[in-house]
């Protein structure tokens, strides 16, 4: 097995969209060239719960609920319920399998009226795989998979401000030990850090703003082999969310939500017709051998394309939502990514209902790109919630 297609096959077999690197590398614009940003465990960018993947994956200002610590973990501090906890399950690029499912389990736990702690576990299982040698012979089957579990503490830094901080660890065995190039491959394990501000102000009795800033994933570098030119980044991100809340009457509320997205990773390096190369660095070596931390304090000014390229780094995320009698909820949205940068772009529906202390919430997602087989197309995700209120 050549090392070229084993690590394309890593690529496709981990990426968060498979739809996103097939679009990127067909599609070309006029003065503009592709260059997609290509991370290790791309499921940490992937919405774990049904709620904001209705809402074009809006969620770092969304009301505090138990899927906070994901998108911004300051929101805990303000969460209304004594105790949370949810679940998510999502049957994955179904179109490419029936065996790939993303399980996602979490809560939080109000200490007092001005601080939380949450936790949470995600697993993703890509199914059975067979492995076969460079001569088509079969080698057995292995079954992939990645979880990450992170705590979280969160706390008000003033009625309307909250601090929060996240501790998380990944462990991605996509490998199982194989044999590549009489090399043998090996569990890659990670430690990475999350940290937010939340801001929460009710402007009069019926209306609400909020905005939020957190930086997620920043950590150590993935390595899949005693290869150091092969450690992968971990998909380190910015995110900068609003959200208004107008409360009409007594059963009518509308919810208008906005996130901005990049990703804290260097731009890889585009070579030249003459062989050399235009970027922040030499070559894609010495891309490759760049630090996480030193990564993403370029990721700012690196692109090959200059402060052009760095703003179609921006992914955009909007979303509305309307509830009725704070009962049943109807949710809309739409994720935008240039097209040089993944091509990404799909409408999100979903609803909710609320019954006692459960919620149920419900995603379908319907790809609007150009890539006719777009596996993601038809994404479903179920959410559940248990809510326990001591006051009440």
């Amino acid at each position: 097995m050549q090392k070229k297609f084993w690590k394309y096959v890593m690529a496709m077999v981990v990426a968060m969209s498979m739809s996103s690197l097939a679009y990127s590398q067909s599609y070309s614009v006029t003065g503009q060239k592709n260059n997609y940003i290509s991370t290790g465990i791309p499921i940490l960018q992937i919405a774990p719960d049904a709620i904001s993947g209705a809402l074009g994956d809006a969620g770092a200002a969304y009301a505090p609920n138990a899927y906070a610590a994901h998108w911004n973990n300051a929101k805990l501090a303000f969460a209304p319920k004594s105790l949370s906890i949810s679940t998510t399950y999502t049957p994955w690029l179904h179109k490419l399998g029936t065996d790939m499912n993303f399980l996602y389990l979490g809560g939080y736990y109000k200490i007092n009226g001005r601080s939380a702690v949450g936790a949470s576990l995600t697993y993703f299982s890509l199914g059975e795989i067979d492995h076969t040698g460079e001569e088509g012979q079969h080698l057995g089957q292995f079954h992939p998979n990645e979880f990450m579990f992170d705590v979280t503490y969160a706390m008000r830094l003033s009625d309307y401000l909250a601090l929060g901080a996240t501790g998380r660890f990944i462990h991605d065995d996509i490998t199982n030990g194989l044999i590549v190039e009489d090399q043998t491959t090996k569990s890659a394990n990670a430690l990475a850090a999350d940290v937010g501000l939340y801001y929460q102000y009710d402007v009069d009795k019926s209306q609400q703003i909020a905005a939020a800033l957190t930086i997620s994933n920043l950590g150590s570098k993935l390595s899949y082999s005693d290869d150091d030119t092969d450690n992968e980044f971990l998909p380190a991100n910015i995110r900068l969310g609003g959200r208004y809340t107008y409360e009409i009457d007594d059963y009518n509320t509308i919810n208008a939500l906005v996130d901005l997205n990049k990703l804290l990773v260097p731009t890889p390096p585009l070579k030249n017709d003459d062989g050399t190369w235009s970027g922040a660095y030499e070559d894609y070596t010495d891309y490759r051998n760049t630090s996480s931390m030193l990564g993403a304090i370029q990721s700012f000014y690196d692109a090959p394309g200059g402060m052009g390229e760095e703003l179609r780094e921006i992914s955009l995320s909007a979303g509305a939502e309307y509830w009725y009698a704070n009962t049943f909820a109807a949710r809309l949205g739409y994720f935008y990514e240039h097209k040089t940068k993944g091509g990404r772009q799909y409408i999100t529906a979903g609803i909710g209902m609320k019954y006692k202390s459960m919620d149920i919430d419900l995603s379908y997602l319907i790809p609007t790109s150009n890539f006719s087989n777009n596996p993601l197309a038809n994404t479903i995700r179920v959410s559940l919630t248990f809510n326990v209120d001591k006051k009440k």
